[in-house]
């Protein structure tokens, strides 16, 4: 996972903190942001390994953001992460039908998010 840099959308500060705190203990470089207007200004300038995204944002959603993600050639193909606090089988369902490579509830259960990150971005 080292050389790896993620960028986390994630309007909570309390979650940004969590997840910064555990990519970095893990050895991923990460950028927080906000929301989705952020995310779309960094990954302008940025490379990324991928994007951990949290479905409930202000104005613009994780949902719309994933859908700007894939209509932008450049970004087309970065696996995108969904991750929410509003947890059901259908929203995992519509996450992976939207093509989200991955879908977490949260609180995150830590050991399985490292582990499921390192295989899905080692793989993409």
């Amino acid at each position: 996972m080292s050389g790896w840099k993620i960028l986390v959308v994630e309007d909570d500060p309390d979650g940004q903190e969590l997840i910064g705190r555990l990519l970095k203990r893990h050895g991923v470089a990460c950028d927080l942001v906000y929301d989705a207007e952020d995310a779309l200004d960094y990954l302008a300038r940025e490379r990324y390994c991928g994007v951990v995204i949290d479905l409930v944002l202000p104005e613009v959603d994780g949902w719309t953001l994933l859908k700007k993600i894939q209509a932008n050639t450049r970004l087309a193909d970065l696996p995108c992460i969904a991750i929410t606090a509003y947890h059901n089988a259908q929203i995992a369902a519509d996450a992976a039908r939207a093509g989200f490579i991955s879908y977490f509830a949260k609180p995150l259960e830590i050991s399985p998010f490292i582990s499921e990150l390192h295989e899905l971005i080692a793989c993409a």
